[in-house]
């Protein structure tokens, strides 16, 4: 598994485990140490409150790649609302209450995180699948030659059709077969993205 399908998971988790085990900077979280019997246990010391800052960059940052590959927009637009309200609340907000800011920001990114998760989990987790004319489809497709039998994994082009491949072993010159588009919709182990789409050709 990639990691840039977890950054966003990593960033959450990490801004829970930091707050968890900072009970001076996050009271809410105190008695889970004390039922740890951790007592005034701080996991990073004078640096817990960087830390926990940049877990919430690195969870945003998660939330924008998943954002910029599935086009999923919802969890992003909840996730930096949560941490403008973090970085408000620790830096911009001098009453009693700025933890509450925190706090509300912190279960906003752990919403956003779920809610992305779910997202992918649904529509499936695939590396080179793109939006294309409003359908996900696959980019990836392992065409065989026809005459050698030989077999390459390719990326599909979405702004063309290819009409014409050679085989890197035998070095044919492939056409697609009578009714069909393009290559890969003849000799591919997928379709093309236009044929996934729902339409007739590219």
């Amino acid at each position: 598994m990639k990691i840039t399908k977890n950054i966003d998971k990593l960033g959450t988790v990490g801004l829970f485990i930091t707050a968890i085990f900072s009970p001076c900077c996050f009271p809410l979280f105190a008695f889970v140490v004390s039922a740890l019997g951790l007592g005034s246990f701080e996991l990073f010391g004078g640096w817990t409150m960087w830390v926990f800052q940049a877990m919430v960059i690195v969870a945003i940052f998660g939330l924008y790649i998943s954002y910029r590959k599935h086009k999923c927009l919802y969890p992003l637009l909840t996730a930096i609302p949560s941490g403008l309200l973090i970085f408000y609340g620790y830096h911009l907000n001098d009453s009693d209450y700025w933890t509450y800011f925190l706090y509300t920001g912190m279960f906003g990114l752990l919403a956003a995180t779920i809610w992305n998760y779910r997202r992918n989990k649904i529509h499936g987790k695939c590396d080179t699948c793109v939006i294309y004319e409003g359908k996900e489809v696959e980019l990836k497709s392992i065409i065989t030659c026809p005459k050698c039998g030989h077999k390459k994994e390719e990326l599909m082009p979405t702004d063309a059709c290819q009409y014409f491949y050679e085989c890197e072993k035998c070095k044919t010159v492939i056409k697609p077969k009578q009714g069909d588009c393009c290559v890969y919709c003849s000799y591919g182990s997928v379709n093309c993205p236009p044929i996934q789409a729902g339409n007739n050709c590219c």
